[in-house]
């Protein structure tokens, strides 16, 4: 049998509900079929345009993980947990009438109260399949940290002390294509610090660090803080991807950041709210829903929306009216 799993791309946790669904399938569904499978994986990315090809959709089984509904009928398995999980109204409609077999059948699972898809992953894993997680607690308790922003500090994000910081540099920085492809059954397979002194990794940290330092250095100096809110324009230095928590970390005081950048396939606004801010969540905006007014989404803290490289100029009006808005909004707390 032939697997493709299709994940988030550029993503800590997209790698990692990869590798555990890989687990999963392996240890509690392959084996009730009476197969032997076989794992390939494919990453996806938010992108101006279409975000699914259904020609790829090629596998006996076809899953999609941490990542936007696909309402083809040749997806059968699917998590997540982003509030903007749906592309259209009819894609919301078509997993609602996913959810009306018996529980025991289901293969598509939403739940976006969760912090990581790879926590909620290995709940349903446990809880509906009965599979041992046990041996997976390190790599679901750095999910939640990484995709929750639940660090102790801004420190804690920035200065890459723990493992786990390493490799989610390295899983949104590396431009090698198969770079992730070749890292996601490790991350079941081995302890994080083992991971990293694999050779796939380790070769790639003495350049990787550098460029984290450049993307300090960068966005120290274009960084203004404004009424709660930080905003930068980086799309003159085209970068694969930077710590998000750089803004924060520079400016502690912040409440919301608005990032501009250009890599090799579209220009991106992040979106981001301070995870240390002392300002009542109560107060606070969704930025998701801001970003869904522009094609993007993401969660009620964080977002991002992606335009193409030759539309920097739509890119940077509707940064700009994010500012504004989100400016406006601290004021008036």
């Amino acid at each position: 049998m032939q697997v493709r799993i299709f994940y988030h791309d550029k993503c800590f946790d997209g790698a990692c509900s990869a590798s555990l669904f890989a687990r999963f399938h392996r240890e509690c569904i392959a084996p009730k079929m009476g197969v032997r499978a076989e794992y390939a994986f494919h990453g996806l990315v938010h992108r101006a345009g279409a975000l699914f090809d259904d020609r790829d959709f090629i596998g006996d089984e076809n899953a999609i993980v941490d990542f936007k509904y696909s309402s083809s009928p040749a997806v059968t398995w699917w998590f997540d947990h982003h509030l903007s999980a749906f592309l259209s109204s009819q894609d919301h409609e078509h997993f609602l009438e996913s959810q009306k077999v018996p529980a025991a059948q289901r293969r598509k699972f939403y739940d976006a109260d969760s912090v990581s898809c790879t926590s909620f992953l290995a709940r349903v894993a446990a809880e509906q399949f009965g599979m041992d997680v046990r041996p997976l607690a390190e790599l679901v308790h750095w999910a939640d940290i990484v995709d929750g922003a639940l660090y102790a500090s801004p420190e804690a994000a920035v200065e890459m002390a723990e493992p786990a910081m390493k490799l989610t540099m390295a899983i949104e920085s590396v431009q090698d294509a198969g770079f992730v492809p070749r890292l996601i059954p490790l991350l079941t397979e081995k302890n994080l610090a083992e991971i990293l002194r694999e050779p796939l990794v380790a070769n790639e940290m003495p350049a990787l660090l550098e460029r984290h330092e450049q993307s300090l250095a960068l966005i120290r100096k274009r960084a203004s803080c404004e009424q709660g809110t930080i905003y930068f324009d980086i799309t003159d230095h085209p970068l694969e991807g930077y710590n998000k928590f750089i803004p924060y970390y520079l400016h502690p005081e912040a409440t919301y950041s608005i990032g501009l950048s250009r890599s090799s396939f579209r220009t991106k606004i992040a979106v981001g709210s301070n995870p240390w801010t002392k300002t009542p969540p109560e107060k606070m905006m969704n930025l998701a829903t801001i970003c869904e007014r522009y094609g993007g989404g993401g969660h009620a803290r964080v977002g991002a929306i992606s335009f193409p490289r030759e539309k920097d100029d739509w890119a940077r009006a509707a940064a700009a009216e994010i500012v504004a808005e989100l400016r406006a909004h601290h004021a008036s707390l």
